[in-house]
């Protein structure tokens, strides 16, 4: 059984809500980069990309994008012997070095999915800040990271499932089983 947290338009305003204190704490268009986690971090920062863009009136192609794959900075990849997830594609197109970075994510939870993404984006370089968004804060955390922005913060140890309409064809967050 599930639980939904999030419907279609609970799940827009969240969006909406996150794009909005972002462009709210960063004026200086110019000094910003979006950056989504592979994968639906990606869907998730294209949607907060162009909802910034349409706050700052400007094309959102002004605002430099990128993607993450954090997949072979996984602290557990031994954990999954011949099962290896699939490599997705990390393009960081631009120089990060006088950049405020927003990192997106769906769901945050023990925080090592943002440690890796944050020691993939050193490798490209070092930018002028990185701040973390996410749409689902699970909370109980195993490592010292916080979402600087989050759509809605829902303390839970079972799975939480983010559904995108670019891939699962709806918006919704589901609490995968309740008990």
């Amino acid at each position: 059984m599930s639980k939904i947290i999030l419907d279609t338009n609970a799940f827009k305003i969240a969006v909406y809500r996150i794009s909005k204190n972002i462009f709210d704490e960063n004026k200086n268009i110019q000094e910003l980069a979006v950056v989504g986690i592979q994968n639906k971090g990606v869907f998730l920062a294209r949607r907060i990309l162009s909802e910034i863009a349409r706050l700052a009136d400007v094309d959102k192609s002004q605002i430099p994008f990128g993607t993450l794959d954090i997949t072979l900075y996984r602290d557990d990849l031994d954990n999954f012997g011949p099962d290896m997830p699939i490599i997705k594609d990390t393009v960081i197109p631009f120089d990060m070095s006088r950049k405020n970075i927003i990192l997106i994510d769906d769901v945050l939870y023990t925080g090592r999915t943002v440690r890796a993404a944050l020691d993939v984006l050193m490798d490209f370089g070092r930018p002028k800040s990185i701040k973390l968004a996410v749409l689902v804060d699970r909370e109980f955390r195993e490592l010292p990271i916080e979402a600087k922005y989050t759509g809605i913060k829902y303390k839970s140890k079972e799975s939480i499932k983010v559904d995108c309409k670019e891939i699962d064809g709806i918006d919704k967050v589901t609490v995968a089983s309740v008990k």
